[in-house]
Formats: structure tokens, sequence, C-alpha cells
């Protein structure tokens, strides 16, 4: 944690929290305090790592600019093998810069509300026990010195904006003639906003909570319009910012949400020495000679050389690549999908690396005319790099991966930095993964069949009024079509029941939807693929490939679809319509068909089990009706 002219190591985090869960923008719960990671301008790079994948770094530049140079590692420290922390090592001054915030706090004694501007509150920090920094409240009247609380409520906005709570503009319904003395008093005993009441000391002025959240004229009186605070920037948007402000609570859900990128870090080249150099490019194109070469070897840079390869062959290449007289692998595909669907599905003249390795395998007996083949990915690595975040809404609606990344929610994603970003925080991830290619002749007389294109309106319209209600521009737009939802659903059945076998949580199992139709550019796609991972080099011990052999995975097959056709919630989940209730999602739920949403890349949208199996409202959707009458893999 960092204040004013002092900083303070309070906490770890994973890598993968640091982008999915409490990145640049969120507020992070330490044990007595309440922080915010700050953006980049606070970062120092220094303890950091450039790490290399030029599809991902040519997909961040085309949505955050030119400027980015490169993709880094999180700050880490390294491992101590002996002895506890010291608070005067060089290593207690590497970490993630917060700041405390919200800047409102709560005496839970006196029940006095107040800024740390104000000079009521003080911090009280311990070097050698870095976990007990709190504020305390120094002249409380109930109490000596106890520690404070952040206040429970923020306002914030879906540009992204955030704030602390007007408190004084609420309690005194938009006077600001009072000098005003805040108490927060509890009248309930259960928590509830309700019985949650602001009182002036000075005038009297009472006020519920309750009434910050309505949606009336009343209810937002007090409430002023956003002032585009940006707290993670420490400054506030120039362009006045339209949108209403809304109260949420310290720790709210939607409070946070990240926008990341992610891809497989798949062969683009075939020659082993090509292999290499592109691995190694965001090294090797800074050498500038054959003697660089040799120092990096001997430096041990490399770590992954074919000890086949001179020095005078690499910066052959190298030298070629850098004048232009060799060009650089062919210019990839916006579409980050695209480079891994041609690999994944010619697995046999796909190059083998450290990172990648492949075997196909035949699908399960009873599904060879609806699946057309099963690849094994025993090795994969996975980059994953945070471009921005978004606060009330989600950004999964937009993240498709086929779609022009520079039109990502442009309006809505908060920026990582006051300047343009030159680096973007990154991390990598290696595991294993099952990848099933659907026939393609078989899904398009699916989709084909009349009552289905009935269907697809349905699902479409849903998806422009949802948009509509939520003032997202072009609403109709980005609609991924009704086989991306087959698609889509028959990953979330798989993942719920690989997790009886694998060894995995359903949160550690994620998936990665290639669904394009034959008249959509680079189409037609008609895939999944489910991957676990984990930040050690070495990766997972392979307990999710073990399940895809044939025999194994046609098993597995079975009793998904076979838990697909009744539900615990049905009829109201087999009769639930998009329409009707303006979701993104017809027979499912969190009985059925819901994952964690950091498994999903659509955050459970776009998802219907009766385009799967029979269900007890409809039976002529089913794309695996007749699988199931003839016994599957029976």
């Amino acid at each position: 944690m960092s204040a004013p002219h002092k900083k303070y190591r309070v906490g770890e985090l994973r890598p993968s929290q640091l982008l999915f869960t409490y990145g640049i923008g969120a507020i992070v719960d330490l044990p007595h305090i309440s922080t915010m990671v700050m953006g980049l301008d606070d970062w120092e790079t220094i303890h950091t790592s450039e790490i290399g994948e030029a599809r991902l770094l040519q997909a961040v530049r085309t949505i955050l600019g030119p400027q980015v140079k490169w993709l880094r590692s999180l700050p880490a420290i390294l491992e101590q093998l002996e002895g506890g922390f010291h608070p005067f090592d060089e290593s207690a001054t590497i970490g993630i810069p917060v700041a405390p915030f919200p800047r409102w706090m709560l005496c839970p004694r006196c029940r006095r509300l107040a800024s740390l501007d104000s000079g009521l509150f003080q911090l009280k920090a311990d070097v050698y026990r870095p976990d007990r920094i709190r504020y305390v409240h120094s002249n409380c009247s109930k109490a000596v010195t106890p520690p404070v609380l952040p206040a429970r409520f923020l306002v914030a906005c879906e540009r992204g904006h955030l704030d602390d709570f007007p408190w004084v503009s609420f309690v005194h319904k938009g006077e600001q003639s009072c000098q005003a003395r805040l108490r927060l008093r509890e009248v309930g005993v259960s928590g509830e906003a309700a019985g949650i009441e602001v009182e002036c000391e000075v005038c009297g002025a009472k006020r519920r909570m309750s009434d910050a959240f309505g949606s009336t004229a009343e209810g937002q009186k007090g409430l002023p319009p956003c002032n585009g605070r940006r707290p993670h920037l420490r400054d506030y948007e120039e362009e006045v910012c339209e949108q209403s402000s809304r109260t949420i609570s310290l720790g709210a859900s939607n409070s946070w949400f990240p926008i990341v990128l992610s891809t497989l870090a798949v062969p683009i080249v075939t020659d082993r020495l090509g292999q290499f150099v592109e691995e190694y490019w965001h090294i090797l194109e800074k050498t500038t000679s054959e003697q660089n070469i040799a120092l990096l070897r001997q430096l041990g840079m490399f770590p992954r050389l074919d000890l086949s390869f001179s020095d005078a062959e690499i910066w052959t290449k190298v030298a070629a690549r850098q004048d232009g007289t060799a060009p650089p692998p062919e210019e990839q595909p916006v579409g980050l999908k695209v480079p891994e669907w041609q690999v994944l599905t010619r697995p046999e003249t796909a190059s083998m690396t450290h990172d990648f390795q492949i075997r196909p395998v035949q699908p399960p007996p009873g599904y060879e005319q609806l699946l057309k083949q099963i690849v094994l990915v025993e090795r994969l690595r996975v980059v994953q790099s945070l471009i921005g975040f978004t606060r009330i809404e989600s950004p999964g609606d937009a993240t498709d991966g086929y779609s022009d990344p520079a039109t990502l929610l442009s309006e809505r994603r908060v920026p990582l930095s006051r300047r343009k970003p030159t680096w973007v925080p990154t991390a990598e991830v290696r595991g294993e993964g099952i990848f099933i290619e659907f026939r393609e002749e078989a899904l398009y007389a699916w989709e084909e069949e009349a009552s289905r294109h009935k269907h697809d309106r349905l699902f479409k319209e849903a998806h422009r009024k949802w948009r509509a209600a939520r003032s997202i521009k072009n609403p109709e737009q980005g609609y991924p079509g009704l086989r991306y939802v087959l698609l889509h659903s028959f990953a979330h059945v798989l993942i719920r029941q690989l997790t009886l076998e694998c060894g995995y949580t359903a949160a550690s199992i994620r998936e990665r939807i290639y669904a394009l139709t034959p008249d959509q550019d680079d189409g037609p796609m008609a895939g999944i693929l489910l991957y676990t991972s984990a930040p050690d080099s070495e990766g997972t011990l392979g307990g999710l490939v073990g399940l895809g052999t044939p025999l194994h995975f046609g098993r597995h097959i079975d009793g998904a679809l076979e838990q697909m056709q009744h539900c615990a919630s049905d009829p109201l989940c087999a009769e639930h319509t998009s329409l009707h209730e303006i979701t993104l999602h017809e027979a499912a739920c969190h009985a059925c068909l819901f994952i964690p949403e950091t498994s999903c890349e659509r955050g459970n949208k776009y998802l219907d089990r009766s385009v799967l199996v029979p269900t007890v409202d409809r039976e002529h959707l089913a794309f695996f009706g007749k699988a199931l009458l003839t016994g599957g893999a029976d």
C-alpha cells in the first residue's frame, strides 16, 4: 500500500487476480483498510519483465495505439527460502501501488462519519507488522483510538467514473451552507440501507440511505451529477460526463469489470529456427551483432534454445528480419482466434514447441456424424493482457474475439493511465485442454431448418433490446448467432460434467469458443476449446487431457446431455424466454448451465439447453436429439 511520502507492503495477490479480480481501478480490501489499485503512471517497471507474444501485442496496439511497445509481467518478488519479512529489505518496496479509497471513514464506536482530509483520523503504521496498518479515531468519545472502517457506499456511473458518496449534499438534500458534522447510525438490525440513517449534528438533518437507491426525483435529490472522477488516475476527466451518478455498495460485484485480451501461443512458422526467433523476438530484435547473441546465450536468456543452432545462424536470421530482406511472419488478422483455429483444426501439420503440443483422436462412438475430431492439447501457453475496465455494466457482450477491437467499448472503457500507455500488464499461464471440432455440414443443416430460424430471430431481438436498454450504440450489432449459442451451451455442459472426474473445479476450467458461419469473414468455424492452466512454468498435470480419449469422452458427453434434459428449476427454467425478461439466455439457470463467470467468455450470456437436447418445453430444436435416441456412445 502506498500513502503520501511513505510506502508500506501489505498483502499478496496472484498475477491472475491482478488481471481478473483486483486490477487497476479495482478496490482491494486489506486487513484493516480499503484501497484502490493505482494506474500505470504510479507503477515501477524495474521489477517486471517483457513477455513475447506478437499477435497479442498487435491486437493491443490496435486498441490502445501504436505507442504500446511491450507486454510486461506484473512485479514479482523472489521467493524467500528462509527468514521472515524484513521492512528494510529491497523486496519490501516491490509491488503494486495502491492508495486509501474510499476517503470517507466511519468510527464503529462513536459512529462519527468524516473524510480523511478532516484530520479526525490518523494513520497508524507498524513497519514490522504491515498487516496491522490502519486508520484510528484519536479523539473518539467512546474508546481509545479505535480503528475506523471505510464508508459502505460510493457513487459511480456507466462511463467508469467513481467517487466517494456525497454525504454532506445527500443529508442536506443539496444544500451546502451547513458546517456539517455527520454521524451514521443503524436503526435496524438487518444492515439494509433502509435501516441506516445519516444525521447532521449541526442542523439536525436526517436521511435514510434507502433514499440514495431510489429512481424518483425525490430519491435522487442530493445526488450531484457525475463529476468525472477517476481515483485510480488521481484526476477528473476533462470531458463533461452526461451520465447520472448511481449509488453502489463498497465491494459490489458491478464496481469493476476487467477488459482482458487473451491468446493461445500457437506456432505461426514451420522451421525450428524460425520458431525460436519468433518466440524470443522481443529479446532478439534489440540485438546488433553476433556477439550479442553469444552473450545472451551465456546469460541463459534462451532456456529452450536448440543447441544445434550456432550464433551465426541465429544472427543471420535475426539480421535478415531486422533489415527487411526476410519478411516477418505473415501479418496476422485482427481476430486473435483465427490463427488458433487454423492450427487446432490441422494437428497433423502443426509445428510442436515446448509450449504447444497437440494430438488428434477420433470422436467418440455415436457422435461421428456430429463431431469431426477431438484434439488433445497436451501443452499450451495462454497470454493475457489487461487493456482497461468498465463499471456497472460488464464488457462480456462486446469481446467476441472477432470484431474490430478498435471499437471495443471505446466510450465505456476506462484507461489504465493518464497518458497513452507504452506497456500493459500481462500474465502468462501454461496448462492443457481439449479441443472439439464440429462437422460443418451437420451444423449447417441444423441451422437451416425453419424452426431454428425463428429461434434465431427471437435471440437476435433479445440481443437488440438488451443492448438498447443499456444505451449501447448500434444495439443490433455484435450478435454472435445461434451457432454460438449452441457451441457455448455445449461448452458449459461439458465443463460441469468434466469437473466430476478431472480433479479441477468449474472455476479452474475456461472456455474458448470458435463460432463463425460460412458467410462471415474467416469462416466457417465451429469448435470449442476447454482448458485449464496454472502460473507454474510446467503447467498442469494432465487430468483434463486424460478424459479426452474416445472411450472416456463419449461417456462424459452422454452424461452431460442426459443431465441437461431436466433441470431442478423446471418447468420455470425450460419455459424461460429472453424477450419476456430482456435477458440473453433462454432455458438456462444456475441449476443447469451457468458456471463461474471467470470461466465464461460471455458472462453466462447466450445460453440455451433446448438447442442441445429436448426439454419439457421444446423438443424440436435439439442438435443432439438423434444421438440421444441412438444411445450416444453406447
